[in-house]
């Protein structure tokens, strides 16, 4: 008889990486980091499972904060590089982290293909509606008529909207959530680390030092949760709909869901047998390997 498998007990204290985040006091990221810690507990995942993946600004530094395998890796190109991992390895649980103007502005080609072949991988935008880093220029997700450091007479431009980009371009699950609310917040990340196929979460994460027009008491006069009212997510219609509005009512939750596409690990017929890429037998000479580690040292 074979022994049962050990209940692995974890908590949110399991998943504190090794470095402090430096984020401004205040800051919505904070928010979104105990609700990756929170999910990650509750579903039990060690952290030697987990690969956490971000590109360039302050919500990039996630990768540090986290107790996971991590990469910080080039300005808009995180969703690539998970993309990457995720293949060579498609039993790791992949997040992908990053903000705004990383992820729907530098990475905006990586976003729509990424959603196209529906990766496994889930991603988690915090979304301030600010470039924080390069301290207050104007974003994508930026409010029209908003003044910043960039457009000091107000923005010109119309507001991104990531989650009907999302949908229209494949994205099998695709949320908001808000950093001032991390127990809903935990929920929709759990659902979208267990769902198969590409999960977007579009956190409004309020920044606190170049943001002064959407705050934290902004949203929270708005928010209204979409798993308290009558809302079919299978519907795409009907969810573009509601992630259009955004006025005195901002609606947080899961607005579109579709299971049973496959992602792009499951349509791939070299994954079909053998295991995970990265734990078959190279298919080099010790000699080979030892000659192409050399050469990139």
């Amino acid at each position: 008889m074979c022994a049962a498998t050990p209940t692995i007990e974890l908590t949110a204290r399991d998943y504190k990486g090794p470095v402090e985040p430096d984020w401004c006091p205040g800051c919505g990221d904070f928010g979104v980091l105990n609700a990756l810690q929170r999910a990650a507990a509750d579903l039990a995942i060690p952290p030697h499972e987990i690969l956490t993946v971000s590109g360039i600004g302050c919500s990039s530094n996630f990768p540090g904060y986290f107790n996971s395998y991590g990469m910080h890796t080039l300005h808009g190109r995180s969703l690539a590089v998970a993309t990457g991992a995720k293949m060579a390895n498609h039993e790791l649980n992949v997040i992908v982290t990053g903000g705004d103007g990383d992820g729907y502005g530098i990475g905006g080609n990586h976003f729509t293909h990424t959603a196209r072949r529906n990766m496994d991988l889930t991603y988690i935008v915090m979304n301030n509606q600010i470039y924080g880093l390069t301290t207050g220029q104007v974003s994508p997700t930026s409010s029209l008529d908003m003044k910043t450091k960039s457009t000091p007479f107000g923005n010109i431009e119309p507001t991104y909207n990531p989650l009907t980009a999302a949908i229209m371009n494949g994205a099998t699950f695709v949320a908001r959530g808000f950093s001032g609310d991390p127990r809903h917040l935990a929920e929709l990340m759990k659902q979208a680390i267990q769902h198969k196929g590409f999960a977007l979460i579009d956190v409004m994460s309020p920044c606190v030092t170049f943001n002064r027009d959407n705050t934290a008491q902004f949203f929270r006069q708005r928010v209204s949760k979409l798993g308290d009212m009558d809302h079919d997510v299978t519907d795409w219609k009907e969810a573009c709909e509601k992630a259009m509005v955004w006025d005195e009512n901002i609606y947080i939750g899961i607005f579109y869901q579709v299971k049973g596409n496959p992602s792009l690990d499951q349509a791939e017929p070299v994954l079909d047998q053998g295991g995970p890429m990265a734990h078959r037998e190279l298919g080099l000479s010790k000699p080979q390997v030892d000659k192409l580690i050399t050469g990139m040292m």
